[in-house]
């Protein structure tokens, strides 16, 4: 039977696989495993009262509390929980996820996602059937709901205090802000605002059918048309529950969560604020990344791919930063999680600091390609697919090229099907990255770096002018 609980909580389509009675019960676990006082927040779907009635009935009929944010973003519970003296929290949403999706995440007391064990432990809570008629209060002593008015207005000035007590403003700064039909729309324009910034918005309605439709951090192409209809100096997107971002700079050029964490690296380093001169990141990360970090000595920690293994490398390293290629970026000094307007804001501080443009500033990690491709695994060896380019396929020659990519035969030491491998020019890690090869194809100029010896070079594959496909095979 699956595990209940994903990388980022219990998810599903709503109603059908996400029901109003899980729900309930998982609003009872969060009694029943946290505390009595819990903080509820949820984005803009349709779905989102609904479940939001139910997670909270679920609290109060364990004789909780139940705070009612309302519609916010993620990152904000994670933040309000401890300055709410809450014992946990939950999100309702599906993040970038289509809008018949729904979610239900937890958080602790100081605004972490739970551990692995505890999800275990409420999974077999539900299993169970929740909490029995014997255990229920009565009475006088069945919860309450209350709701938290002030609760966006509490999580903007966080946000804006972050950059302002550094000493820096975003005056004179043109930005276009994509949010997505989602929950930012309650708070990343104010902040910007805020801070000086000239901001034009769009996808700030919602019907809670429309979150993340062809628009936001997964779908660039709105915020890149209002990037060039405005003359923007920045373009920035979010999911659904802006624990993400993604930004472009003014001639519409992407610049996501491994340009922006190599940005901020090298600010903090600066700065003497990069603990341990280190970056976590996960082994999905370009390899510009590495190059950038190494060249600024700074040292990269790669983990599984989620921001949970990030955030736990970050946790057991004491370190303060780290983040995924997505746009899901922690900055452990301002909140506990992925936060996507702390992160777009500590950029454009940073590219201030730096007195450069944005795409100046952009500049400081190489453009290395990357191609995805689908990897399965047999006794016989690993065929490797590549339909798209993922990353960088506009600037090294790659583009159109990978259309006539068939396949790859490699011959690995004797492998399961159920093993997944991640493949990087240069060197490979094996983890969970969701049956997904990656490799990392260098740009005309760039010299292919030395196979490590624990694998095997050498499969060249294909040739085409300056681009070289290698495969890598000889795990460890």
């Amino acid at each position: 039977m699956a595990r209940l609980f994903g990388t980022d909580g219990v998810r599903g389509v709503a109603n059908t696989q996400l029901t109003c009675d899980l729900a309930f019960k998982l609003g009872q676990a969060a009694v029943a495993f946290q505390g009595k006082t819990i903080l509820i927040g949820k984005d803009t779907r349709l779905s989102g009262d609904m479940l939001e009635s139910a997670v909270a009935a679920g609290i109060m009929s364990m004789g909780g509390t139940a705070l009612l944010a309302g519609i916010i973003p993620t990152p904000a519970i994670a933040l309000l929980v401890r300055e709410l003296h809450c014992d946990g929290g939950i999100v309702i949403s599906a993040s970038h996820n289509p809008p018949e999706y729904n979610g239900i995440k937890l958080f602790d007391g100081q605004g972490f996602k739970l551990p692995d064990a505890v999800e275990d432990e409420i999974e077999a809570f539900v299993a169970r059937g929740g909490a029995a008629a014997d255990e229920l209060p009565a009475g006088d002593a069945v919860g309450v709901a209350l709701p938290v008015d002030d609760a966006c207005e509490l999580y903007i000035a966080h946000a804006v205090a972050t950059v302002a007590d550094e000493g820096i403003d975003l005056s004179g700064l043109k930005v276009a802000l994509d949010v997505g039909h989602g929950a930012s729309c309650m708070t990343s324009a104010e902040a910007l605002r805020r801070l000086g910034a000239d901001v034009t918005v769009v996808n700030e309605d919602f019907d809670g059918t429309d979150i993340n439709v062809q628009c936001g951090s997964t779908h660039l192409g709105p915020v890149c048309d209002l990037v060039a209809e405005i003359g923007a100096d920045v373009g920035i997107a979010h999911d659904g529950d802006a624990d993400r971002v993604m930004l472009v700079d003014a001639h519409g050029n992407e610049i996501d969560g491994d340009v922006v964490e190599a940005v901020c690296a090298i600010d903090l380093k600066e700065r003497g604020l990069l603990a341990g001169n280190t970056a976590v990141s996960t082994v999905m990360c370009n390899l510009g990344l590495a190059h950038a970090l190494r060249d600024a000595g700074i040292e990269l920690v790669q983990t599984k791919v989620g921001d949970r293994y990030v955030l736990e490398a970050m946790r057991e390293g004491g370190f303060v930063l780290g983040g995924e290629q997505s746009g899901h970026m922690i900055f452990l000094e301002h909140n506990s999680t992925g936060d996507g307007l702390v992160t777009a804001l500590q950029f454009l501080a940073a590219c201030k600091r730096a007195g450069k443009s944005i795409a100046d500033a952009a500049a400081v990690i190489p453009v290395i390609g990357q191609l995805e491709g689908r990897l399965n695994a047999d006794d016989d060896g690993i065929r490797i697919g590549f339909p798209q380019v993922v990353n960088g396929g506009g600037g090294c020659g790659v583009a159109g090229h990978h259309q006539r990519l068939d396949s790859a035969r490699h011959q690995p030491p004797r492998c399961g099907e159920a093993e997944r491998f991640h493949l990087v020019l240069g060197f490979c890690a094996v983890g969970g990255v969701g049956g997904v090869a990656e490799v990392e194809v260098p740009l005309p100029g760039h010299d292919p770096p030395q196979v490590p010896q624990y694998a095997d070079a050498a499969h060249a594959g294909v040739e085409d002018g300056n681009v070289i496909l290698f495969g890598v095979h000889g795990f460890t």
